[in-house]
């Protein structure tokens, strides 16, 4: 299972390929994992509300129920990490946080987020 960083959501709703065609496939195959910051993210940079009308219908379809653990444990990973000084947020740290304890994969196009996942962690 694959959860998706907001890089990757971006692109897919801008109908950018490859991510468009690979990640709508991914979802029909039921593979992606969603998280609840994520697509507060994506709503914070809407530009309309046809806008926000669209992700919010892909969050009512694809929300997980689980992705409202570990903003705690994330904020405390970027803690130990010292995340901050590497300029990794904390809705980053908390998606890596959920993608350890859920062992799931993540993809993103984040370079920073992506040089602090294991080779085991990422998506390519």
């Amino acid at each position: 299972m694959i959860l998706v960083d907001t890089s990757v959501w971006v692109e897919f709703f801008r109908r950018k390929e490859p991510v468009f065609t690979q990640l709508r496939e991914l979802i029909e195959a039921g593979q992606i994992r969603v998280h609840a910051l994520v697509f507060g993210e994506l709503l914070q940079g809407c530009r309309s509300t046809a806008e926000a009308d669209f992700v919010t219908a892909y969050w009512e379809t694809l929300q997980d129920p689980q992705s409202n653990q570990g903003i705690v444990e994330g904020g405390r990973l970027a803690f130990e990490k010292k995340f901050g000084a590497k300029g990794i947020g904390l809705v980053d740290a908390v998606l890596l946080a959920e993608a350890r304890r859920r062992q799931l994969r993540v993809w993103t196009l984040d370079k920073k987020l992506a040089a602090v996942l294991h080779k085991s962690e990422r998506v390519m």
